[in-house]
């Protein structure tokens, strides 16, 4: 069962989606269920 609160993630990797889009993978504190964040893209 997935949560649907927005909570902490701990175990956090730095990954890149499909289009070069920057996110981070980690998985919940309370319930350990995986989850994934989308980061804004980088300034140039």
């Amino acid at each position: 069962m997935k949560c649907k609160e927005k909570r902490e993630m701990k175990d956090v990797q730095k990954t890149e989606i499909k289009p070069g889009r920057p996110a981070a993978k980690g998985k919940c504190t309370v319930c350990d269920t995986g989850m994934y964040k989308i980061l804004p893209k980088e300034a140039k």
